[in-house]
């Protein structure tokens, strides 16, 4: 009687207390050892405990103390930090928590879909560019990386399952490679620690990263939901669908034919409005970072999807804004680059759209029209695209007088027989490599364009009328996949783009 009593006792308080762990204080993931805390701004270190439980952080000789509220969940603000390191983090509460070799630097948040997932080792059918040597030459002890996980989540998640790594060619191999060599180039000029955080899923749209908040600011932004509900009605014959294949597949073979190709289906989770901020994005939200660097846009250059892309795109970016409350950082993003895709894809319409998103203020755009394939939608030189954002850092972020962009169109002016087109950061004159200006088209009123002849002037390009009369607009390297050679001095390309007004173009 008496054990049998014991035994009831130990099931009442298991099930008043069914993990005792809860009582501890705890960190999410991204407070780990090996982390970069950003520089200059206030230290945030948050957590849970007990309610009503005290708990005291110490960093670098400055302690605070905070008490888990009702919820168990606790946070402080330490002084910023000039970079330097290593140090440690402790957290003491009913226990005692010590993180090790904690640096202070520059945290830069990396997102976007398969563009910026693409690891150092590459993709299969999609190597990176000298590879296996940079994977070699990766040990950087100052540079440090988290990736997070891929999750999609109906509601913004307060923790991720991911902690901090110093990079080195194990844990570089399978992280962005843009984010690496992006990295790479500002540790070794601006000689601080960079701390870089990997957030991306490929295939993904732009819509699935903006919170909802961010979505129901604007009703212009309800069709993203249209194109939800569109896709979405499909799913109840995915998997008859995937049945039918797989016969058709089976058949083939037997037949001794190639199996045929069918079309790609992404993740219907993965596409969901804000399913992705909430997963991987929202458990970052907590942490200072110096700005952001984002490669995506293919995913969005299908017909149902590419007309918004110029509301959807700006509104990311005001919305992660608004969620860091760290005003407007830096966002430096990656125009996609030369694909030849088909037909019921419009990439000039988003490359338009992310021109056009430079309205926005501390923002910059890294042109790679230069560098693509266009057989492989993931292109080998990753290098190019990383020290093109590196070369945008040190001017927007760091204040370093240095030309960071390709030629940006400005206007285009009416002359006879045809048009002049003025651009931004041509102050060191023009340049077309390998030959005549290619990629100039021109159209009247009616806005049917086609191709035209053009020569550099100074810092415009004089753009012939081709037969057009009375030509009203310009464009260049208007195709999924141009030919185009416009630079400035410095080497950087031009951005292709229209002159038409109000529009993100057409296809």
């Amino acid at each position: 009687m008496h054990t049998t009593l014991r035994i009831l006792v130990l099931a009442l308080f298991l099930a008043w207390h069914p993990d005792n762990g809860r009582c501890e204080a705890r960190l999410p993931g991204i407070l780990s050892s090996h982390m970069v805390l950003q520089r200059d701004r206030p230290i945030h270190v948050w957590g849970w405990a007990e309610p009503g439980e005290k708990v005291t952080v110490a960093f670098a000789g400055v302690s605070r103390d905070a008490v888990g509220n009702s919820l168990g969940s606790w946070s402080v603000y330490l002084p910023p930090a000039a970079a330097g390191g290593p140090y440690q983090l402790s957290v003491s509460g009913s226990n005692q928590i010590v993180l090790e070799d904690v640096l202070v630097g520059d945290v830069w948040f990396a997102s976007g879909q398969s563009n910026m997932e693409m690891p150092l080792k590459g993709f299969p059918g999609a190597p990176l560019k000298d590879g296996a040597a940079e994977i070699a030459h990766a040990a950087q002890s100052q540079m440090r990386l988290l990736h997070i996980p891929k999750k999609a989540a109906d509601f913004p998640l307060r923790n991720s399952n991911a902690s901090w790594t110093v990079c080195s060619p194990e844990t570089a191999a399978d992280f962005s490679a843009v984010a690496y060599f992006f990295g790479r180039d500002l540790a070794a000029r601006e000689k601080v620690p960079v701390g870089l955080i990997d957030s991306t899923w490929g295939g993904t749209v732009a819509e699935a990263w903006v919170s909802l908040h961010g979505i129901s600011e604007d009703a212009g932004l309800m069709p993203v939901f249209a194109s939800r509900a569109e896709m979405m009605e499909t799913q109840a014959d995915a998997e008859a669908i995937l049945a039918k294949e797989r016969r058709e597949d089976q058949a083939a073979r037997q037949a001794g034919h190639a199996p045929p190709s069918h079309a790609w289906r992404p993740d219907p989770a993965s596409w969901a409005p804000a399913a992705l901020f909430n997963g991987m994005v929202a458990p970052v939200v907590d942490y200072a970072i110096k700005g952001v660097i984002w490669y995506q846009g293919e995913s969005n250059s299908q017909q149902g999807f590419a007309p918004m892309y110029a509301k959807v795109f700006p509104a990311l970016i005001a919305d992660w804004r608004a969620q860091w409350h760290e005003g407007d950082f830096p966002f430096l993003f990656v125009q996609i680059s030369s694909f030849g895709s088909n037909g019921t894809e419009g990439w000039a319409v988003i490359r338009e759209a992310q021109r056009r998103t430079l309205s926005l203020a501390n923002t910059a755009m890294a042109v790679t029209i230069d560098v693509g394939d266009p057989k492989n939608v993931h292109p080998a030189d990753k290098q190019t695209v990383g020290a093109r954002l590196a070369l945008a850092a040190r001017a927007l972020a760091y204040g370093e007088n240095v030309e960071y962009s390709g030629p940006l169109f400005r206007q285009a002016t009416p002359e006879e027989g045809g048009m002049r087109v003025w651009f931004d950061h041509s102050a060191s004159g023009l340049v077309a490599r390998g030959g005549e200006l290619q990629g100039f088209e021109t159209a009247g009123a009616d806005g049917r364009f086609v191709s035209a002849t053009a020569r550099i002037e100074g810092k415009t390009v004089v753009v012939g009328g081709a037969g057009v009369k009375d030509a009203k607009y310009v464009r260049y390297g208007w195709a999924n996949s141009p030919v185009v050679n416009l630079y400035n001095s410095e080497g950087l390309p031009a951005s292709p783009f229209t002159s038409e007004d109000g529009v993100a173009g057409r296809w």
